[in-house]
């Protein structure tokens, strides 16, 4: 009995290793929006992002939110490209990027590589806003546009974010904690906010929870 048991925990024990080493490879392997880091206050950065695109919807629940977005990423678009997903936004790159320059009424499909994080964060009527940011590659102009009415494509100007990172399983309470400290810390500080605090997530679903990565963020009015 104690050596079956022994086996089953050693077994369990090295499928939460490779689970855990899977999610880390995804992550490293995910293209993800860049940034600069402008300044510290306390545990909190500031940090500057380029332009971007994002692919953004409003639905009654996550569910629905994800749903739609997929389908634009899986060749909901008019392009119909394939946008390969990995994770809530991890892609791995199965063609060059050299083929992106179709034109949007080619037929042929290519892959394009998504980038994290996903944004997410409450919308009005007890609803749910979810967005995934388009490759670098892309601008407003020549990114897919979707077939799907409810879903739009958001030129985001550069901007300077507030950002706050934490681990663990990204529940609703979890979120609302370290938002909480995030406007607190700059309320300290007296850095000016701009907008509604939003949530960033980086990891698959079934990444191990002390090895995720979320963020709350929120936009400032200046980097100094």
């Amino acid at each position: 009995m104690k050596r079956t048991t022994s086996i089953a925990l050693g077994a369990a024990g090295g499928l939460a290793a490779v689970v855990g080493l899977w999610g880390l490879y995804q992550r490293y392997t995910t293209e993800t929006v860049p940034y600069t880091v402008v300044a510290n206050v306390g545990d909190t950065e500031l940090r500057r992002y380029p332009p971007t695109v994002l692919a953004e919807t409003v639905a009654e629940d996550e569910r629905e939110a994800f749903r739609r977005l997929f389908g634009y990423i899986s060749g909901a678009n008019e392009a119909s490209d394939d946008i390969s997903m990995t994770a809530p936004v991890n892609v791995s790159d199965s063609e060059s990027r050299g083929d992106r320059g179709r034109a949007h009424g080619d037929s042929e499909g290519v892959s394009i590589p998504m980038t994290a994080p996903v944004e997410r964060t409450d919308a009005p009527d007890d609803g749910v806003r979810m967005a995934f940011s388009l490759p670098a590659d892309y601008d407003a102009e020549s990114a897919p546009r979707p077939t799907d009415e409810d879903v739009t494509l958001v030129a985001v100007p550069e901007r300077t974010l507030a950002v706050r990172r934490f681990s663990w399983r990204p529940t609703d309470e979890r979120i609302e904690r370290e938002t909480d400290r995030l406007r607190e810390s700059l309320a300290g500080a007296d850095v000016p906010t701009d907008g509604e605090p939003f949530y960033m997530g980086y990891d698959a679903p079934w990444t191990l929870p002390f090895l995720r990565r979320n963020e709350v963020a929120v936009a400032v009015e200046s980097a100094e």
